[in-house]
């Protein structure tokens, strides 16, 4: 079901979207760190990471090939570039679905310099004639290129320089067991807390020349959903508005004001989040409800919902998935400012845990 205007929403029109797009990589890169004593957040996996890089370096060894797996937007391309400034080695960046054939990637790896980093964004989305060639280049450093077809083929071998591969996947169960045991290291990257967002936009504002109070960021940090790419596109949104409306020092009221023009709100919320949680509640009574009767009823398409809107809604706690529907939780309830009908209340687990209700269904009723 298309919208009334014929534009559905996509992940790249949403100013929440933790998808990157092609006219920001310019000023992403600029906000980048360099290195892991600037990078923010990820503690656990930047020591981990730190500790792996300086034993390379010791041995004086191409680090252990890397697999670094997480929600987009949380800094895995950043990590791969830093990982490359830490090892003083060239950077050679790809991606999965760009390697279709196992030329493709034999093409790569041959042109390849020793110590040389090769990032492969989206790994999982390689094709599996070039996953089964990486094998072989991952763990011997070699791959057979074979040459004609049929009876008259012939394989030649091919010895690579050591090199390290940086693979950066938002879905690490797609990747095969063969593949994800190849890799030395593998972190996986936590949505960030808003302490560690404001870190964050300390640093850009800082970068950005931009004056902002304490409270400032803690207002636009709250309603980052804990990405930090999310956060820095709607850090230029607030400085934006500030430079239209001639503010010198954003405060909470300006960041807030700028970020309620544009339709986010106090917990990151956008218009089709909204859209969503208000036809749940109003027109269904909190469901359950299909999720095609759902996407209908706000005019999207049903995947638009699915992919774009409830990953948020689900973690947040606004919305549950359950095998009859989707039902809306009572904090949707609160969040829209309206008051939550018992049976509501009564589907909040915490909530039903403190009632002492009964529990049997729990496994059903909630999906993970």
């Amino acid at each position: 079901m298309a919208r009334e205007d014929g534009a559905a929403v996509n992940a790249r029109d949403r100013l929440v979207s933790a998808t990157d797009e092609p006219d920001e990589k310019q000023l992403e890169s600029a906000l980048r760190p360099a290195n892991l004593d600037e990078f923010v957040g990820q503690k656990r996996v930047r020591q981990q990471l730190s500790l792996v890089l300086e034993a390379s370096r010791l041995r004086g060894r191409s680090a252990d090939h890397v697999l670094l797996s997480g929600p987009p937007g949380l800094g895995k391309t950043t990590l791969a570039m830093i990982i490359a400034e830490e090892m003083g080695a060239p950077l050679r960046i790809s991606s999965g679905p760009a390697i279709q054939h196992a030329g493709d990637l034999a093409a790569i790896l041959s042109s390849l310099t020793e110590g040389e980093v090769l990032f492969l964004d989206e790994i999982h989305r390689m094709s599996r004639p070039a996953e089964e060639m990486l094998y072989m280049a991952m763990e011997d450093f070699r791959v057979d290129i074979v040459v004609g077809k049929g009876a008259g083929a012939t394989s030649i071998p091919l010895d690579l320089p050591p090199f390290t591969l940086v693979g950066a996947t938002t879905r690490a169960g797609l990747l095969p067991g063969p593949l994800r045991d190849r890799f030395g290291f593998t972190g996986h990257l936590e949505f960030y807390s808003v302490e560690e967002l404001e870190l964050v936009l300390r640093r850009s504002a800082g970068l950005m020349d931009l004056a902002m109070t304490a409270e400032g960021f803690a207002e636009v940090a709250s309603r980052s959903r804990g990405t930090p790419r999310i956060a820095n596109r709607l850090l230029r949104r607030v400085r934006d508005w500030a430079l239209v409306h001639g503010v010198e020092r954003i405060d909470a009221r300006a960041a807030s004001t700028a970020l309620d023009m544009y339709e986010v709100d106090a917990r990151g919320l956008d218009r089709l989040d909204r859209s969503v949680l208000t036809a749940l509640v109003t027109k269904f009574n909190g469901g359950p409800v299909g999720l095609s009767t759902l996407a209908i009823a706000v005019g999207e398409e049903t995947e638009t919902v699915e992919t774009v809107a409830e990953p948020y809604l689900v973690r947040e706690g606004l919305l549950g998935r359950t095998p009859r529907g989707r039902i809306a939780m009572a904090a949707a309830w609160e969040h829209l400012g309206l008051p939550a009908p018992e049976h509501a209340a009564y589907r909040d687990p915490a909530l039903r845990a403190a009632l002492g209700g009964p529990d049997e269904d729990d496994a059903t009723l909630f999906e993970d």
